[in-house]
């Protein structure tokens, strides 16, 4: 059976796996996918990887349509992400409310896990949010940057160490086992971002590629979007 690639942010890898077995079903083609920060991505993308559908933010596909790696109108939203704070299940919840809640939150954690703070959406912010709490310098040396946040939430369920807190998208903290969602980043460090699919102008199976995008998208899934943590767009 011939393979269809491909990329994606980490945000989307629990729904992927989730609708896989369809979506090949559907295509007749077995679905081979790499998922990572969207900055690893897109590098890997211009590295010349294989690549069928992308998986991104709206900002990065905009902009590769623009270079031309990505087919223009071929571009499907799955919705929008929320970022938010985590910590290993069965132990307290913080409050994150708000802005003195959350750092002091920060503060009390012996550990703080979350995804790259130069390629992931998430990390390239959640480091802004450090800086605008004024904790930076204070906390930087219990910061536990991981690839992407599916890795950093698992990484956090599996270490022994229940006074630990986790940053990341919300669609990678609700995919991993022994991690709790306490809630979004406070309104005033909201990070809503909007994930996007799209067909690479270097598919070498565009039509199958474009079949896969609408069954992912379709409104027949979109509960099973909502509950993984895909916001629809207002």
């Amino acid at each position: 059976m011939s393979t269809l690639h491909l990329l994606s942010g980490g945000a989307a890898q629990g729904l992927v796996r989730q609708l896989q077995a369809d979506c090949e079903v559907l295509t007749g083609l077995t679905l081979n996918a790499t998922f990572g920060a969207v900055g690893a991505m897109k590098q890997r993308l211009l590295d010349g990887a294989p690549c069928d559908v992308l998986i991104l933010t709206q900002a990065l596909i905009d902009g590769l349509v623009q270079s031309g790696q990505v087919s223009a109108g071929t571009d499907r939203p799955l919705g929008i992400v929320k970022t938010g704070v985590a910590v290993k299940a069965g132990t307290p919840w913080p409050a994150v409310g708000n802005a003195d809640s959350l750092r002091q939150a920060l503060r009390s954690a012996t550990g703080i896990y979350f995804p790259d703070p130069q390629l992931a959406t998430a990390g390239i912010h959640f480091m802004k949010v450090l800086v605008e709490l004024g904790i930076a310098s204070e906390v930087a040396a219990r910061l536990r940057p991981f690839p992407n946040g599916a890795t950093a939430m698992k990484a956090m369920a599996e270490c022994d160490d229940p006074q630990v807190i986790g940053c990341t998208q919300v669609t990678e903290i609700l995919i991993t086992p022994g991690v709790d969602l306490v809630a979004d980043l406070p309104a005033v460090f909201e990070l809503a971002t909007v994930y996007t699919a799209a067909v690479c102008t270097a598919s070498a199976h565009p039509q199958a590629a474009a079949q896969w995008i609408a069954q992912f998208c379709s409104p027949d899934h979109a509960s099973l979007r909502r509950e993984g943590g895909f916001l629809p767009r207002t």
